[in-house]
């Protein structure tokens, strides 16, 4: 019976550590801090609403969490803090930024656009500059590219996976 025990013991999963729950939940908060910030961003780039009322009404009511359960979504400090450093930057830096789709996408003037392609590669080229931030391109790049699967069109991923690949470089090279 004790090998019983043992066996049914060794097949359950072992908890995660402090360290790696903790890593989860940062992963996690940037994810959503991301989210609501395309989602503030395209409100204000379609409607021109005030940014801080925006980020302040999606901190008081966050959508629904990507599954599209009805499960309150809990915004930490942290999230709240990294949502508002990526909108004020994007917001601040706006004409930089679209200065580089424009060179890197030519053919597509941005103000013609998809407002959430023009808002996922603000963002993205915003997060892979930002001197503040020590965000792998890598990680930067494939959450943009997820962003655009979410919200956007089939086409979305793949134009901004291009976009952000040729001017990765630049970004890098002149930091905001």
């Amino acid at each position: 019976m004790a090998s019983n025990d043992f066996k049914q013991q060794s097949a359950q999963p072992s908890p995660l550590k402090t360290s790696d729950q903790e890593h989860l939940l940062y992963i996690h908060d940037r994810q959503l801090a991301r989210r609501l910030a395309i989602q503030t961003l395209f409100e204000v780039d379609s409607v021109d609403h005030l940014p801080g009322d925006v980020v302040d009404a999606r901190l008081a009511n966050p959508a629904p969490d990507e599954n599209g359960e009805d499960a309150p979504v809990v915004v930490s400090e942290e999230a709240a803090g990294f949502l508002r450093l990526l909108v004020s930057g994007v917001i601040t830096h706006r004409d930089a930024l679209d200065a580089m789709i424009a060179h890197y996408a030519p053919e597509w003037p941005v103000n013609q656009l998809a407002i959430i392609d023009r808002n996922v590669l603000r963002l993205a080229l915003y997060e892979l500059g930002c001197r503040q931030l020590q965000t792998p391109p890598k990680v930067v790049i494939n959450e943009a590219v997820e962003l655009a699967k979410l919200f956007g069109s089939d086409n979305s991923p793949r134009f901004v996976n291009g976009v952000l690949g040729s001017a990765l470089e630049e970004v890098q090279r002149k930091p905001f």
